[in-house]
């Protein structure tokens, strides 16, 4: 039988590297919607013009904070697999807007766990969970962390993080429900949006390669983070829910860097000193900010058998490579123009 999958935040950056991945192995992949634009659609693009694949992607239009379509959706899809990725995932922007952030990131798992719950009930057929935690659980907690680090949140994101983790545990605690929880550290790609640093960095550094005239305006250089790429993360995703028992694994490389490291990789890509073209404005500093993000992934080593295989060095280069693309591209559209 064809094993069918549903993921919530499909058109994201790990929605859309899991679609691919689960479709490769011969899912049938469900995904859950809120716009269907081209440019909401980008992420899917190779799915969608492979029409071998397009035949196993069915895709729902709903939102988080809507239980009753929640609902349908997870009815219609039937799944024996839920990926739950959606939510309001940047901790910048959290600040700005806590009350949306905890209702959507927060309590959208909930509405997604109890949809999930009722479905397993009536039909009476297991259904796995899984939860996207994220690093900035731990916040304060001092590094490495791993799956005993008390949770110390420091954004209203990772607040509402640690809601859906508690949440997620209660469900399998209580109503034995199949709930995993994957406190995943930073994974990037060049499906990022640009507003986080990692493609922020990329895009800048080709861009000022083609005009030097530009700047680029960030916050704290000495934040350091446990940088992996999304494609390998995806994986241990998939991986959590084949296990024989539902438990919780921290996803990371063990290996942490700060944004200056990360401007030297992507500024040294093109060929420039980055510090002739960055600027630290006071503006883009948090209210509060996590120093030191470094995961310790043993168990999921043991336990799942997986292990990063990208390395920060190799992320950047990709991230930077793909800018470099993007904007010649750009460049030579505008050259044609005139």
């Amino acid at each position: 039988m064809t094993q069918r999958a549903l993921i919530t935040g499909i058109t994201g950056q790990d929605g859309s590297y899991l679609a691919e991945f689960l479709l490769a192995r011969g899912y049938t992949v469900h995904g859950l919607v809120r716009r269907r634009t081209p440019e909401a659609l980008s992420n899917l693009a190779s799915v969608l013009e492979d029409p071998a694949r397009r035949a196993r992607l069915v895709l729902h239009d709903g939102d988080l904070a809507d239980p009753l379509a929640l609902a349908r959706v997870v009815e219609r899809a039937d799944a024996g697999e839920v990926y739950h990725l959606a939510g309001q995932t940047h901790v910048g922007r959290s600040f700005a807007a806590p009350e949306a952030t905890i209702a959507t990131t927060g309590l959208g798992a909930v509405r997604v766990l109890e949809a999930v719950r009722a479905h397993r009930d009536r039909t009476r057929r297991e259904v796995r969970y899984y939860q996207a935690g994220s690093s900035e659980m731990f916040g304060a907690a001092r590094a490495p962390q791993d799956e005993r680090t008390p949770f110390a949140p420091r954004s209203p994101y990772g607040a509402a993080k640690v809601l859906a983790h508690h949440a997620t545990v209660v469900a399998r605690e209580a109503y034995g429900l199949f709930a995993v929880n994957g406190i995943l550290f930073n994974h990037e790609s060049p499906r990022r949006p640009e507003e986080f640093v990692t493609r922020k960095v990329a895009c800048a550094a080709a861009r000022i390669r083609l005009d030097p005239a530009r700047r680029l305006a960030l916050g704290n250089l000495d934040a350091r983070r446990d940088w992996g790429h999304a494609r390998d993360y995806v994986e241990a995703m998939w991986r959590m829910l084949q296990h024989d028992r539902p438990l919780d694994w921290v996803v990371a490389t063990g290996v942490a860097h700060s944004v200056r490291e990360l401007l030297e990789v992507a500024f040294g890509r093109v060929g420039l000193d980055w510090r002739d073209h960055v600027d630290v404005d006071p503006a883009l500093l948090r209210p509060l900010d996590v120093e030191d993000l470094r995961g310790d992934a043993s168990r999921a080593r043991a336990e799942l058998g997986w292990r990063p295989r990208t390395s920060f060095e190799e992320l950047v280069l990709e991230l930077t490579e793909a800018e470099l693309e993007r904007a010649q591209a750009v460049s030579v559209g505008a050259a044609h123009a005139r």
